[in-house]
């Protein structure tokens, strides 16, 4: 680490090493390279003057690059494409000449673009896949385990610990499903020329349509794509990353949603997340518990978030067959969307292992509000026990306000509403205890959570079996 310069964060501080080395410039150089030999190898099976002697020299030098030399032919051509060319043909003098032979720099650059998002994707799902097998196992563990509800953020139905855990798996599935779909609609720009007519392709085979098409098609499949995109302009279309940065933001948007409902039940001392035996808090107050994970994943989130609208505006501005202000813009944007993306799901998987669930406290909190939620079964039953309901009514409502007035003015600690109704002689004959009982009042969540792990989680057990045995559910220890 050069202490004396700026060093992104996201490569040196969130990311994980897999997804640094993804947008390093040995990959994307060296992804050039290979798509050279690629071209030229496929020129050769189609009849071109290529030999298997030059492909093989290009083969030999493919990951060995002189990057110093690189810089140097930059700095003189100011065209980082025929630098690099330069610098791979000094390298291999017999195949300077047919190297980068017929293409335009989108040969190079677009198609290692696509290359490396069709490997971040793998990459950001296997994670996706393991933030939600955590989750799924988690609202299994806590299915059961009953908790009070919010709406506005104030007490409202109660739930299940592990009903509120499925909410955070779905969106994540979401996300998956998205993820999946970009990933399976991704294309090959292939070879397509200086304005996408393919026209100096069909020079170089002297008109002949067929081995034009053939090419295109042998390359792709050399670089392990089955398909590209049937038209393009120099550049393949850049609505493409406005399709897969929306879907990373996507997974922003769920991350935030699960960190900041995890920081409201640390402040409530319900769930707190890992907090290392070492760890501190606090510069000054050594007590502190912070929720530092939780925190850093809604902070890489709001990052993420308004990436989305740099790829928006490059497609609407890319004139005609394309201009080059989009080039700065998706250098910066694009890595820095998969490594933020790649840095949320490592800490939300870290979170989604280690967070730790106090039931006594979330019990005790469920009971200072769960007397006003009973309110509606306790005057049912005190109607069939013979009372009147618009006297039952109001005597709820008498004791029910100066209960939660005692409780917000007074300070106490527990709810008395129970004591107060059960000593009015217009609930003599209500069981109160059994009306209490808080499992009453969630409904289907325990069913649910079931329900949900069966019908939606299991399929995706399935379909990526291998990945989530050989992980051994493992997501990587996330330095905080």
């Amino acid at each position: 680490m050069n202490r004396c310069s700026y060093e992104n964060p996201l490569s040196t501080r969130y990311a994980s090493e897999s997804m640094v080395q993804l947008w390093s410039d040995q990959r994307k150089f060296s992804t050039w390279r290979r798509l050279w030999v690629a071209l030229a190898q496929s020129q050769c099976e189609l009849g071109l003057n290529v030999s298997e002697k030059q492909i093989e020299a290009m083969r030999v030098g493919v990951d060995s690059i002189d990057f110093d030399k690189a810089d140097e032919y930059e700095r003189q051509l100011r065209h980082d494409v025929m630098a690099h060319v330069h610098a791979y043909g000094d390298q291999c003098p017999e195949a300077r000449g047919i190297i980068h032979l017929g293409a335009t720099s989108c040969f190079v650059t677009d198609n290692t673009d696509l290359i490396l998002l069709r490997d971040g994707l793998t990459q950001i799902i296997d994670l996706l896949v393991s933030c939600i097998e955590l989750l799924a196992q988690f609202s299994e563990k806590y299915q059961a385990l009953s908790c009070l509800g919010f709406t506005h953020l104030q007490p409202a139905q109660p739930t299940t610990v592990g009903k509120r855990a499925t909410l955070w798996c779905y969106d994540l599935i979401q996300d998956l499903e998205d993820l999946e779909y970009r990933l399976s609609k991704l294309c090959f720009r292939g070879v397509k020329g200086t304005t996408g007519t393919q026209a100096s392709f069909l020079k170089l085979f002297d008109g002949d349509h067929a081995k034009v098409v053939e090419l295109d098609r042998l390359v792709a499949n050399k670089m392990g794509f089955e398909k590209t995109y049937p038209v393009t302009g120099q550049t393949y279309s850049r609505k493409v990353d406005v399709h897969i940065l929306s879907a990373l933001s996507g997974i922003g948007q769920t991350a935030h949603k699960f960190a900041t409902d995890l920081r409201l039940l640390q402040h409530w001392h319900e769930i707190e997340e890992p907090f290392g035996a070492n760890q501190v808090g606090s510069s000054a107050m050594a007590y502190k518990r912070n929720p530092m994970r939780a925190e850093r994943v809604c902070a890489l989130s709001r990052f993420l978030l308004n990436l989305t609208g740099n790829s928006e505006q490059t497609i609407a501005t890319q004139w005609m067959e394309r201009t080059l202000d989009d080039s700065a813009n998706r250098r910066i944007t694009i890595p820095q969307a998969f490594l933020g993306a790649d840095a949320i799901l490592g800490i939300c998987g870290n979170l989604a292992r280690g967070m730790v669930v106090y039931p006594k406290v979330i019990e005790k909190n469920l009971n200072r509000e769960l007397p006003f939620l009973a309110t509606e079964n306790i005057l049912m039953a005190g109607v069939a026990a013979g009372g009147d309901r618009q006297s039952l009514h109001e005597c709820i409502r008498k004791h029910s306000h100066a209960a939660a007035q005692r409780l917000k003015e007074g300070g106490a600690q527990e709810n008395d509403l129970i004591d107060r109704l059960s000593n009015d002689p217009e609930f003599a004959g209500v069981d109160f205890e059994t009306l209490l009982d808080s499992r009453q009042f969630t409904g289907r969540a325990s069913e649910q959570v079931s329900d949900f792990l069966k019908e939606v989680v299991e399929p995706i057990r399935h379909r990526y079996h291998d990945f989530i045995v050989n992980q051994g559910l493992s997501v990587r220890e996330i330095e905080v």
